[in-house]
């Protein structure tokens, strides 16, 4: 069955520092602006695509701005007015990129929508793992809690980013990321989320690319976020990810339970920026084995390998009167916990039902986890007495 995408709006060729040596001479050498009085000689291209033309150039006068800045060069007025106003909007976050200048250059008949912007000396995150390749869970965890303050702050503006790809993270000086681009980005009005009508479709999650979700929302956001997370670890943007891929992710369990509920299911992932920030900082408790009376009337659920076959605890289960799941959720009373499978996403304690119940436990939703070696004396002791009080012939 053939599905449809959205075609991508912000396709753009990588922003790279050596690009400029494969770039062709820029048909005009300076760019004015009006706003400012400054003239930027345009010395080399550098990036360009489907938002415009990208170039390193030098201001005149030069006082209170650096010595080498990005021009950018668009025909559209509606991406320039985003930037501009989203650029404003961040200017005090320091992980934000920095627009100096904002102007309007027209020649004859033809406007030029220009921006003068901070150069990241480093190119796009994209060319930069290109030659640096992966890195460390050390980096990885830095910089993109750094990173997700500048998006906090958008989303506690009611704003959406939206373009969260390697070409629009930018790698600055002292190898610092920073968010830029914001062509597409915008408030949403309505707390179920803007339309999803502009994406680039090998970043965002399968339900909006294949179309089955059609509103964009903060989660969409943190998914691509988490896909940025996963490229730094792998220090390759080529490879498809997927949530299941995450177990094989060099680094801690921890950071790989954060980064699977990134990347899954969407009614699971942390529905803000803050969310993601707190999660970073604090590793979940493992949730201790607990103690029930009795399984009757208990809604249950299995987990890991169990010392009998499956279909044995769960008819021995529902001989006790406990009403099986085939996974936790928000109803689930008792959680058994079996041997790990080593195929786990996050280790011995991060299985995926062991992630639900302590995202569950996060809402105040209790689930006791209880061990096998207890759920066969529980069941096992209600069998002997319905054996009991069976008639004798």
């Amino acid at each position: 069955m053939s599905t449809h995408r959205v075609p991508s709006t912000t396709r753009r060729a990588q922003y790279s520092p050596d690009s400029d040596r494969r770039a062709d001479a820029p048909s005009s050498p300076t760019a004015y602006s009006s706003e400012s009085g400054r003239t930027y000689q345009l010395d080399r291209l550098i990036g360009k695509g489907g938002f415009g033309e990208v170039y390193l150039a030098t201001p005149t006068p030069g006082p209170g701005i650096p010595t080498q800045v990005c021009v950018k060069i668009s025909d559209r007025i509606s991406g320039w007015l985003r930037e501009a106003y989203f650029a404003e909007l961040l200017a005090r976050e320091k992980r934000a990129l920095r627009v100096f200048d904002r102007f309007v250059e027209a020649e004859g008949n033809h406007v030029r929508y220009c921006l003068a912007m901070e150069y990241a000396e480093h190119g796009d995150l994209g060319a930069w793992l290109e030659r640096e390749g992966a890195q460390s869970e050390r980096f990885v965890r830095r910089e993109i809690a750094a990173i997700l303050g500048a998006l906090d702050s958008l989303h506690r503006g009611h704003a959406l980013h939206r373009d969260l790809t390697p070409f629009n993270v930018f790698v600055c000086e002292d190898q610092q990321l920073k968010l830029g681009d914001f062509g597409i980005a915008t408030h949403q009005l309505n707390p179920r989320g803007v339309t999803a009508d502009a994406f680039n479709v090998f970043h965002v999650p399968n339900e909006i690319a294949w179309g089955r979700v059609r509103r964009w929302q903060k989660r969409d956001d943190i998914y691509q976020i988490g896909l940025i997370a996963a490229m730094l670890l792998r220090g390759d943007i080529t490879s498809p990810m997927r949530s299941k891929d995450v177990r094989g992710l060099p680094c801690s369990d921890h950071l790989k339970e954060v980064i699977h509920r990134c990347l899954g299911s969407r009614g699971k992932r942390y529905e803000a920026a803050s969310e993601l920030i707190a999660a970073l900082k604090q590793r979940p408790q493992e949730a201790p084995l607990g103690r029930v009376k009795s399984l009757a009337g208990k809604r249950l659920s299995f987990t890991g390998f169990l010392e009998r076959p499956r279909d044995e605890a769960i008819a021995a289960a529902r001989n006790a009167g406990a009403i099986v799941q085939a996974k936790p959720g928000r109803g689930t009373d008792v959680l058994v916990r079996g041997r790990p499978n080593t195929l786990q996403i996050a280790g011995k304690d991060g299985g995926s039902k062991l992630i639900e119940v302590r995202r569950l436990a996060a809402q105040g939703v209790k689930v006791t986890v209880i061990g096998e070696r207890q759920f066969w004396r529980l069941a096992d002791t209600k069998s002997r007495r319905r054996a009991k009080k069976a008639p004798r012939n």
